[in-house]
């Protein structure tokens, strides 16, 4: 059996191994920001692309290299109104899986795929708003 790996997805014989649907976001509206697990401050700022229950496409002001486990602070439009925890946040421990273009000047973009939720309320909150329909499918 052939196992190709490209950025985005995993495929053998070219079908998509993901287990979860994966979500569009309205762009420069999701604002991302993140920290290396070493560090208390979110100091690297961003926004999302696309998601899923279990990980984020994004890009950064800066790098961070695949492998690197970082905690992100997501910023999902319609969260303001949810009625399910504090505020629009939703926090969640990941490790960086692909960066793109990062000798490049500008932001640079990459994936993470999530390890865990700060709250089981973040996890809520998350599947929440995506079984809301309120973003398209990502192809």
């Amino acid at each position: 059996m052939h196992l190709t790996l490209d950025r985005r997805r995993m495929t053998r014989g070219g079908a998509d191994r993901r287990r979860h649907a994966r979500f569009t976001l309205p762009t420069g509206y999701t604002p991302v920001l993140a920290r290396t697990v070493d560090r208390e401050d979110f100091s690297i700022e961003g926004f999302a692309y696309d998601l899923s229950e279990g990980g984020v496409r994004f890009e950064l002001d800066r790098a961070i290299a695949p492998g690197t486990p970082i905690v992100l602070q997501l910023l999902l439009p319609g969260l303001a109104q949810s009625t399910r925890g504090p505020g629009r946040a939703i926090f969640v421990f990941a490790n960086v899986v692909w960066l793109e273009d990062e000798d490049e000047p500008g932001p640079v973009k990459m994936a993470a795929v999530f390890s865990r939720f700060a709250r089981a309320e973040d996890a809520a909150r998350l599947r929440e708003q995506l079984a809301a329909r309120r973003y398209r499918a990502a192809a």
